[in-house]
């Protein structure tokens, strides 16, 4: 019998425990045509690089097989009949590897790091407490402020001042007006 790695992505709706009955349901429908399933692993939900049938997650499972040819056609005929799997793809390969696949493997290390402590980590802590943190000055509560000039009105009623056609003065007197205009009204 040859060897294949399967992998298959369900839809995003179905619990983890769904998802891994679906395997088992796949692994019953392969031992029933010959095959051996050596090793079954749920990589769980996980984001799709684009979205497949207006799935944008899909809960990934992947099954190490020694079958006959005729047990994988039949495994992708049930897989394209099910609504539940998305995607499924199968590879022939030369023997089937030993222990955790490398993304188990990414996932078990990226655990690891995530318990650890601060303390040996490859940068060194600071030693500051909330108190002793050195602070920036603040700029400006040293400067002190300086008036506006004409220049530097704001540009709302230097438009509005264009565009009625007044000078600097008076657009300047109808923008601190305006306001006034609309309560009275």
């Amino acid at each position: 019998m040859r060897c294949y790695e399967h992998t298959l992505i369900a839809r995003q709706d179905l619990s983890p425990q769904q998802a891994q009955a679906l395997a088992e349901t796949y692994s019953a429908v392969l031992t029933e045509h010959g095959a051996e399933v050596t090793k079954t692993e749920y990589w769980g939900l996980r984001n799709l690089s684009y979205r497949i049938k207006k799935n944008r997650k899909g809960h990934y499972l992947h099954l190490n097989l020694r079958a006959p040819a005729d047990a994988i056609t039949e495994l992708e005929r049930q897989e394209r009949l099910s609504d539940d799997v998305l995607r499924y793809l199968t590879v022939k390969v030369d023997q089937l590897e030993e222990g955790p696949s490398v993304v188990m493997q990414s996932r078990s290390s990226r655990e690891e790091r995530t318990r650890r402590g601060h303390d040996d980590g490859d940068r060194p802590r600071r030693g500051y407490e909330d108190d002793e943190r050195p602070r920036r000055a603040r700029e400006d509560e040293e400067r002190p402020r300086r008036a506006r000039d004409d220049d530097e009105r704001p540009r709302r009623a230097r438009e509005e001042g264009a565009r009625r056609g007044q000078g600097a003065d008076e657009a300047e007197g109808a923008a601190e007006a305006a306001p006034t205009d609309e309560a009275e009204s």
